[in-house]
């Protein structure tokens, strides 16, 4: 049976050292000695294209490489980083994979997803994502300049950042009737996924929910998948 292990929420950003060294050291510690890594989305804080963003991210990218020959790494896209594309994939030996992701043990399947989708009672947010993630949105978007990339991309985190000082911990979590019907096309699995930032395990009367912290500077978070299920703190 594969070893795997699955994080979520790193967002890295190249002026947090600290948490990028993080990182690297799970990847060359813990990592490495799994046969695959599912990292669930928002891997980068802000993506504003291959073109643009590998080389800001050089140093993560080459751990990345470096664990891909021992590692299966497969990346999930989150709504930060919905941009990664395949030159990403070529310069980091990662695979970019869909959601939902069915993930099948010996004795278990798990379905993997980001989990914004399942965040419907924020109307709001889910309307922003259906047109910030069209691909015509995209590719006019991967057209512009670097400039104007940045400058978009700013004030779009600004309003969102102002928009949640707004909105209840409730809204901004999954809705539970979203959650049934998504995993009521997959009896017998459980379900695992990031986005909401709330780590924990929700053990229900047809299937177990888990949900994956995000990281901070000094300590994360991943669940181990062997013969058994496991959370794993990172430090």
């Amino acid at each position: 049976m594969a070893s795997s292990l699955l994080i979520a929420d790193l967002h890295l950003a190249s002026s947090e050292e600290d948490k990028t060294n993080l990182f690297i050291k799970f990847c060359q510690e813990q990592a490495s000695k799994v046969d695959q890594l599912f990292i669930l989305g928002d891997l980068f804080n802000t993506w504003l294209g291959d073109d643009l963003s590998i080389s800001s991210y050089q140093n993560v990218i080459t751990h990345l490489k470096k664990l891909s020959t021992v590692t299966d790494v497969f990346v999930m896209t989150g709504n930060r980083d919905f941009l990664l594309g395949s030159n990403f994939e070529e310069a980091s030996g990662c695979k970019l994979i869909s959601e939902p992701y069915f993930l099948e043990t010996n004795n278990k399947q798990y379905v993997l997803i980001h989990g914004d989708e399942l965040c419907t009672d924020d109307v709001g947010y889910q309307q922003l994502k259906k047109i910030l993630q069209h691909p015509i949105t995209k590719f006019i978007f991967l057209h512009l300049g670097k400039k104007l990339r940045l400058k978009i991309s700013g004030q779009l985190r600004k309003k969102s950042i102002q928009a949640q000082n707004y909105k209840s911990s409730e809204i901004m979590d999954v809705n539970q009737l979203a959650v049934d019907e998504l995993m009521n096309k997959y009896p017998d699995s459980d379900l695992i996924h990031g986005h909401t930032h709330r780590q924990d395990t929700h053990i229900g009367d047809c299937y177990t929910r888990y949900v994956l912290g995000d990281w901070s500077a000094s300590q994360g978070n991943a669940i181990e998948i062997n013969t058994e299920l496991n959370w794993l703190e990172i430090n």
